[in-house]
C-alpha cells in the first residue's frame, strides 16, 4: 500500500477507465470529465473494465505521481454509477484496494453473546 505524503480527499472515478491512458491523459479526464482540479493535491483513482487493475493519479509538490497496481487473481469491487464523481476517504479507498466494496455495513461482522448463569 502507498501512502502520499500529506492527507488528501480521494475522488473514485465510476465504471471503466481506459488504462492505457498515462499522466496526461488521466489529468485530462480529471479536468474536463470530472471537473476537478488536478494539480489539487488530491488522489484521483481509475479502474479498467476487467476490475484488475486500478491507476491512482495525483500532485505532488513539484510533479505528477502515478501508482498502479494489477490484480494478479480477484477483481476490484469499484463503483459502477457514472452520475457523479465519488468523494470518498482515504480508508475507503485501502477498502477498495484491499477487495471490499464501499457499501458495506461493517468491515467485521458483529458479534451478540449472552451471558449464562
Amino acid at each position: 500500500m502507498f501512502y502520499p505524503a500529506a492527507p488528501a480527499q480521494v475522488y473514485i472515478a465510476p465504471g471503466v477507465t481506459d488504462m492505457r491512458k498515462a499522466i496526461n491523459g488521466l489529468s485530462l479526464l480529471v479536468a474536463d470529465q470530472m471537473e476537478l482540479d488536478p494539480l489539487s493535491g488530491h488522489l484521483f483513482a481509475f479502474c479498467n473494465r476487467k476490475r484488475d487493475m486500478v491507476k491512482i493519479l495525483y500532485w505532488d509538490r513539484n510533479g505528477f505521481c502515478l501508482w498502479h497496481k494489477r490484480l494478479e487473481k480477484d477483481r476490484f469491487r469499484w463503483p459502477e454509477t457514472t452520475e457523479d464523481v465519488l468523494a470518498v476517504q482515504g480508508y475507503e479507498l485501502a477498502w477498495l484496494l484491499d477487495g471490499l466494496s464501499l457499501h458495506q455495513q461493517a468491515a467485521h461482522q458483529e458479534l451478540h453473546y449472552e451471558i449464562m448463569a
